[in-house]
């Protein structure tokens, strides 16, 4: 029976000590993890990386170079009926929804932190797709029957067609979307990095 049970718990202790260091590691090791998780919830809290799990609008204004993009599509007429998601981001099932927000916050991130953004911001070929399937889909009564139907985000990268925003130049954001295009835009404002509870301690 022993021998049994010892067969049966072998592969856990194998797995025990490849997580658990030996014992006189085991206050470093403890010690540099919290402090890697310390730093890790830091930086999600500052950066407020949660929000973009959302479709709020306001998340998009977490980088200051997209004041342009909310101010232009706040004063249109799609700000009635459509958040920055409803166009940008694909809708055909969750996981391909999440996993696009998951590629474009990481690219997103790195440009913005690094100060690698450009003047005027294009979208990219990913989310030139996800554009235009998106204005068939939310617009498909009224073009359900003419020839504009045929022309999707995928036929437009083998060259077949137009985009919807070829013609519709306005929409939503205007011609000139550059960081110097709308200097006096009025947009939520960041709310603090520190919790409510620190700031009254630190008042006090």
């Amino acid at each position: 029976m022993k021998r049994f049970l010892l067969n049966i718990f072998s592969p856990f202790e194998k797995v025990f000590h490849f997580f658990f260091p030996p014992l006189e590691w085991r206050l470093p090791a403890t010690l540099v993890f919290g402090t890697l998780l310390g730093i890790g919830f830091t930086v999600l809290r500052v950066s407020n990386a949660t929000s973009y799990l959302s479709d709020d609008p306001k998340a998009c204004v977490n980088c200051h170079v997209m004041s342009p993009q909310y101010a232009t599509w706040q004063h249109g007429s799609h700000a009635r009926v459509a958040s920055c998601n409803d166009c940008h981001v694909p809708h055909d099932n969750v996981l391909k929804k999440y996993l696009f927000k998951a590629q474009d916050g990481l690219r997103h991130s790195f440009m913005f932190t690094f100060r690698l953004e450009p003047q005027v911001i294009h979208v990219k070929a990913a989310g030139i797709v996800a554009i235009q399937n998106n204005c068939q889909r939310c617009h498909q009564n009224l073009i359900h029957n003419i020839s504009i139907k045929n022309v999707t985000g995928e036929n437009y990268k083998v060259g077949n067609g137009h985009l919807c925003w070829d013609c519709h130049r306005e929409t939503p954001h205007g011609r000139v979307n550059s960081l110097a295009s709308a200097p006096y835009a009025r947009v939520p404002r960041l709310t603090s990095v520190i919790p409510e509870w620190m700031e009254k301690v630190l008042k006090k």
